[in-house]
């Protein structure tokens, strides 16, 4: 055998290229181009071509805080288990929203006993909140940490309550611990923040349930703009279903024997 017939002959564009979606597919977070080119070691204008024909031709996505997968990642139909992958279907949902509603939308998720903000999207006319007190310690102030709250066992709650204080947060938190636990289970499918996290905002949010996943889908309001009308919250109930269905659909594909492994 010759030595060309013994090396493959390997193209160095598509490397780069496949290098680029690697990392932006177990990022838990966009990632600028800047930020790719630093971890690549590629310059700027060689990671910007890159990126733009992956863009085009749909493995990654634009945002306007960095890269996300595409619909057109193949592991979109067969793994969910790419933090990229979960990130995107996110982002999606929360676009989507987002403009529908004209409000900032947010998704937080319970994993390892803890609430973790996954993404944020803003609009325009109704800016996020800013989180001066981490959702780790404020789940029993905010609409994101309520609706998780309600949707765990009752041992996984008690415990939860259990190893995090009550802060008051505002003059309207809820700090008593069996205050909220009654609260928390006459809830009507929905959860309300009503300048319990900080005064003049209010949260609404809606469950987001998949295999393995227990979440939160969320808008943030001008207090005196936050009306609870049922459009409103059957528009966001309908996104939560929506996204998860994706995520379940994601979880059944990657569960599902490969062609190979079933012959």
């Amino acid at each position: 055998m010759s030595a060309a017939e013994a090396e493959p002959t390997l193209i160095g564009s598509v490397q780069r290229a496949l290098r680029l979606v690697d990392i932006v597919a177990n990022s838990p977070r966009p990632l600028p181009v800047k930020m790719l080119s630093a971890i690549t070691g590629l310059t700027q204008g060689t990671t910007y071509n890159l990126v733009r024909t992956l863009v085009h031709e749909g493995y990654l996505s634009s945002e306007p805080d960095g890269l996300v997968l595409g619909s057109r990642f193949p592991a979109f139909q067969a793994d969910s288990g790419a933090r990229g992958i979960f990130l995107a279907r996110v982002r999606a949902a929360l676009r989507d929203v987002t403009e529908e509603l004209g409000a900032t939308a947010y998704l937080s998720r319970y994993r390892d006993g803890e609430l973790h903000l996954v993404d944020i999207v803003d609009a325009v006319r109704n800016p996020r909140i800013e989180l001066w007190v981490g959702l780790e310690s404020s789940a029993h102030a905010t609409a994101l940490g309520k609706q998780i709250l309600t949707d765990l066992s009752d041992d996984e709650r008690l415990d939860y309550l259990a190893r995090h204080r009550l802060e008051e947060l505002t003059p309207r938190t809820i700090s008593d611990r069996r205050t909220l636990l009654t609260h928390l289970e006459q809830s009507p499918g929905f959860a309300v923040d009503r300048e319990e996290y900080a005064i003049g905002n209010a949260c609404i949010a809606v469950p987001v349930i998949a295999p393995d996943v227990v979440a939160s889908l969320a808008i943030s309001l001008p207090a005196d703009q936050a009306v609870l009308d049922r459009g409103l919250i059957g528009k966001l109930q309908q996104a939560a279903r929506r996204l998860s269905l994706q995520l379940g659909a994601d979880a059944l594909a990657g569960s599902e024997p490969s062609a190979s492994a079933s012959e």
